[in-house]
């Protein structure tokens, strides 16, 4: 918890007693963007001060996991073991993610964990970098244990405006971390998979009906449910966005991409897919009006829902991809034309 000074400044987080706690103190991977990295450096040190102290607190290992899994590197050689806060390599950005699944190239979806590790395996705080200045060390035998270890991953949303069927970072960060632990886990014998890493959506601005002091806990599952029915899939937000135009167009084409994203991160139910393709590209007057306002984003939702099918992300039927194909065909003629009335 926080102890400030007289001024209202947060000076150090100092540990709350087991005996308070009542439970194990839980070992923590901190994923940082770069932007907060680089806006909130003395918040990243205040943290690495209190994971550095939560590592040699003289707590039984059994009851403080920060400890446990800090003594099992440093026994190993490692150098830090007790860094958690983690991002890109300094003055840098982005996982990366989103340019894959942007562009198609990749094979499975584990690949795109390994994507997202080996961009985020730069350790911050008080004790790296070196020189005066503020910069961040390469750690991924860190990165890699906490990811062996890691069990859920919490991913805040502060917005009302954007969700995370909105823009891409969301699973190209939160999606692919999941990926990168799963990737690290043992292979369930009776599904023959890795074990499964859940995600929990922590909405800032909402608070249980029957308590406001409690904060709403939703599975990533059910929240992207609520959110393409409400929004995507939701006949006035689309007619909304096919008044914008062009930039309307381009919207939906981004949230397409997205749910190919989140298909390959995480779970979207079959259902999302089929309305979709209804009310995006089998509806002839929608159809239209994509390709009259914007033909490249026309093609990128028809070509979405063809690489979801393709990828087992989607179970449609023949009759339906056949379709697909032809409207694919089509678009690609037209974004052609296009292209060369401008050569």
């Amino acid at each position: 918890r926080p102890v400030k000074e007289g001024t209202g400044r947060t000076v150090c987080y100092e540990l709350i007693p087991l005996d308070e706690l009542g439970r194990p103190r839980v070992d923590v991977l901190a994923s940082l963007s770069g932007i907060f990295r680089d806006s909130f450096a003395n918040v990243v040190d205040l943290l690495d001060d209190m994971f550095e102290r939560a590592a040699v607190a003289d707590e039984s290992p059994d009851m403080n996991y920060i400890k446990k899994h800090a003594m099992e590197l440093e026994a190993g050689g490692t150098e830090r073991p007790a860094a958690r806060l983690f991002s890109n390599p300094p003055g840098d950005y982005g996982s990366m993610v989103n340019e894959v699944i942007g562009n198609g190239d990749w094979d499975e979806s584990e690949a795109l964990g390994e994507i997202w590790k080996g961009r985020n395996a730069y350790s911050y705080g008080r004790k790296e970098g070196g020189g005066g200045t503020r910069s961040g060390t390469a750690r991924p035998e860190i990165l890699d244990k906490l990811l062996s270890t890691t069990e859920r991953v919490v991913q805040e949303i502060d917005s009302v405006e954007y969700g995370l069927t909105d823009i891409q970072e969301y699973y190209a960060n939160t999606g692919a971390l999941k990926k990168a632990a799963e990737n690290r886990k043992e292979v369930d014998s009776s599904t023959g998979k890795a074990k499964k890493v859940a995600i929990s959506v922590i909405e800032a601005f909402g608070v249980a009906s029957d308590d406001s002091s409690k904060i709403l806990v939703k599975d990533v599952e059910d929240v992207l449910r609520m959110e393409y029915r409400s929004k995507f899939l939701n006949p006035k937000w689309r007619d909304a966005m096919l008044e914008q135009g062009s930039g309307g167009a381009y919207e939906v084409s981004q949230r397409m991409t997205a749910m190919v994203g989140w298909a390959a991160t995480a779970d979207v139910d079959n259902f999302v897919f089929d309305q979709a393709a209804e009310r995006y590209a089998l509806d002839e007057d929608v159809a239209r009006k994509l390709q009259q306002s914007n033909p490249e984003a026309f093609k990128n939702v028809v070509r979405r829902l063809l690489e979801a099918s393709g990828r087992g992300m989607w179970d449609a039927d023949e009759e339906t991809i056949e379709e697909l194909k032809s409207l694919y065909a089509d678009a690609d003629d037209l974004v052609e034309q296009v292209a060369s009335s401008f050569g």
